[in-house]
């Protein structure tokens, strides 16, 4: 039976968990699809993850920047392209060959408006039974966090951005 997981919070750790979780799901044999949300290539994690046998990790074919930074025109095709994404990525995880599905800042998106929530749920509701499905990101939507099995809250009680320490590469990305 698959389950569905949420790794949410404000805290460091979120996708780290996740692809943990994916490292060892490749190193019982299993196959793993990860699509990845308000992303772009330029993570550490994804060179990696490429290499190990099971694991294929959608290219980001766009990349947007910041919500905020962009203008109306701008958010609907990132909109576009997003919901897009998520719709083959979950096609393609739902044929079959994959047994875990992780969608990385999946609740960003879908809090973003770049992915139509009520298409998430539905899917989750109607996966196949031994697809094993991983959500990431900040503030699960009360119908999200009813749907989940697992749910793990990364708080942050510390972190270098409080005191103007910009992201490093290798540990933030």
């Amino acid at each position: 039976m698959g389950y569905i997981h949420i790794y949410c919070g404000d805290g460091k750790g979120k996708t780290s968990a996740a692809l943990g979780l994916a490292v060892r799901a490749a190193g019982r044999g299993k196959k793993i699809l990860i699509m990845r949300f308000l992303k772009n290539e330029d993570s550490g994690e994804v060179a990696a993850l490429q290499k190990i046998p099971g694991i294929v990790v959608i290219p980001c074919f766009r990349e947007f920047g910041f919500v905020f930074q962009m203008n109306e025109k701008e958010k609907a095709e990132a909109a576009e392209y997003y919901q897009r994404q998520f719709e083959d990525s979950c096609q393609e995880a739902a044929g079959g060959e994959y047994d875990v599905l992780i969608l990385d800042e999946i609740m960003a998106a879908c809090n973003y408006g770049m992915v139509r929530e009520g298409d998430v749920v539905n899917f989750l509701e109607h996966k196949p039974e031994n697809l094993e499905v991983v959500l990431t990101g900040r503030n699960p939507s009360a119908r999200l966090w009813e749907l989940a099995d697992y749910i793990s809250e990364i708080g942050m009680k510390r972190h270098p951005f409080q005191k103007g320490i910009g992201a490093r590469e290798g540990i933030e990305y």
